[in-house]
């Protein structure tokens, strides 16, 4: 496992391309949000997303979700109106995850399997925004909560001890956070709030 000390406020740009290099390979990577720590890989790699559902344990119900930089790519991975995208710019960066209806370019696996919507989040920690903008297209991002656990990882050296040999790239950011994002269905007419979490859902209620 490659473990990379990158600066929190500061990212240092080498650091981050060496990061991004791997992920291009196909590696699987856990790195810092502005909420927990995250596992991710690139959009496309089938066998990165499926030892990432191996760590985590998820069954095949689960809603993924991707972290974008910007709302640049939205139209590309979800169906939203002017109005929807408004909503989204004022609320956007935010420790939420917002559930929309995916367009045909999103991979079925990623989608829920039912619903045909998919999870999009845009952060405002400088680590992933850094990561994001290097990388020039969103990441798979899933909460590190590993099975048989209610809270995520944030000391670096639990996530050393215990995943050091699972996963392929390590962004260690310091201590993160035990909170979770919010999740938001916008999927439907009205909003539904899922999970409160940091995000603040006010706009929606």
């Amino acid at each position: 496992m490659l473990h990379l000390r990158i600066h929190p406020d500061n990212p240092q740009p080498r650091l981050i391309s060496q990061a991004v290099e791997r992920i291009r390979a196909g590696d699987v990577v856990v790195y810092p949000t502005d909420a927990a720590y995250a596992i991710g890989c690139q959009i496309g790699n089938k066998s990165a997303m499926d030892r990432i559902s191996q760590i985590r344990g998820l069954s095949d119900k689960h809603q993924y979700a991707i972290i974008c930089q910007d709302l640049s790519d939205i139209a590309t991975y979800a169906k939203v109106d002017n109005a929807m995208y408004r909503l989204l710019k004022a609320n956007t960066p935010a420790i939420t995850t917002y559930i929309l209806p995916a367009t045909s370019e999103v991979p079925r696996r990623l989608m829920h399997p039912k619903k045909k919507t998919i999870g999009l989040r845009i952060p405002s920690n400088p680590i992933a925004q850094a990561l994001l903008k290097e990388l020039g297209e969103p990441l798979i991002t899933s909460t590190l909560i590993l099975p048989n656990q209610t809270d995520p990882l944030d000391d670096p050296f639990d996530i050393e001890m215990q995943l050091g040999k699972r996963i392929d790239v390590f962004i260690d950011g310091g201590l993160g956070m035990l909170a979770t994002t919010s999740i938001i269905d916008l999927s439907q007419e009205n909003p539904t709030i899922v999970r409160r979490g940091l995000g603040d859902v006010s706009a929606f209620e």
